[in-house]
């Protein structure tokens, strides 16, 4: 008896791996379709991405935090600093929802610039603000279909305090021009209050201790306080470079 109590036993957890298997099985099988439908629905973002970015010329990307406030140092500097950028011709490219995004698309829209809203559908946070021109929101599902358009039609990056989304795009943007992916293009960080204990990290951690980037990793960014300067030094820039798509 304790013989078969052993083999019906074995007979039983078998038969339920089995069972864990190949619904494992069938599962993995169903996600497979599923993720080769989606390559199409990612193909579509691109195309509408390049369809209207490439209509709408030299700009510049806007980064930082959304849960920055209205009527506070960063929110008002972002909008300062987009209304420079725009009397000077260059538009503004945000990511579309509130703070330091919202900022920005308010200073371009209250000199009639051009205010370029690539919004991300989120569960949290983000929703289009109004100072984004109707015919330039893009709504994205997918974050790195959406960091190509900023990338590739950006002439320049502004980061203003953020969280993780600003750092991601601030990497990424020096990842690519130190492996030589795209063309240089400045890169501002504005607000030395925050961004200068990140660069002392960055100065004694990866490249003095650990020997992790080089010496001229470091020039790859400025990071700048007042508006006009952030300005100036993306327009100096140009003045010996041509103004062109990154890739």
């Amino acid at each position: 008896m304790v013989y078969f109590d052993i083999f019906a036993s074995s007979m039983i957890e078998n038969n339920e791996n089995t069972k864990k298997k190949s619904h494992f099985s069938k599962h993995w099988t169903e996600i497979k379709v599923v993720d080769t439908w989606q390559v199409f629905k990612i193909i579509a973002e691109f195309v509408e991405g390049f369809e209207k970015m490439s209509k709408i010329g030299p700009c510049v990307s806007i980064f930082g935090s959304a849960r920055i406030k209205p009527n506070t140092k960063y929110y008002e500097l972002a909008t300062q600093i987009a209304r420079l950028l725009s009397e000077k011709g260059y538009g503004i490219i945000t990511g579309g929802g509130p703070g330091i995004m919202e900022a920005a698309n308010k200073g371009a829209y209250e000199t009639k610039g051009i205010s370029v809203g690539l919004n991300i559908e989120l569960p949290f946070e983000q929703h289009i603000n109004p100072y984004v021109d109707r015919d330039k929101s893009i709504n994205f599902d997918y974050f790195f279909v959406r960091k190509v358009m900023f990338v590739k039609y950006a002439q320049g990056f502004i980061a203003l305090p953020g969280g993780f989304g600003t750092l991601d795009e601030l990497f990424e943007s020096l990842t690519l021009i130190q492996t030589l992916k795209i063309d240089r293009f400045p890169i501002v960080l504005v607000g030395s209050e925050f961004w200068n204990p990140m660069v002392d990290w960055l100065q004694k951690t990866l490249l003095e201790e650990f020997s992790n980037i080089s010496p001229e990793d470091m020039h790859l960014f400025k990071v700048l306080d007042d508006p006009q300067d952030v300005v100036d030094h993306i327009d100096d820039f140009y003045k010996k470079e041509m103004l062109k798509p990154n890739f």
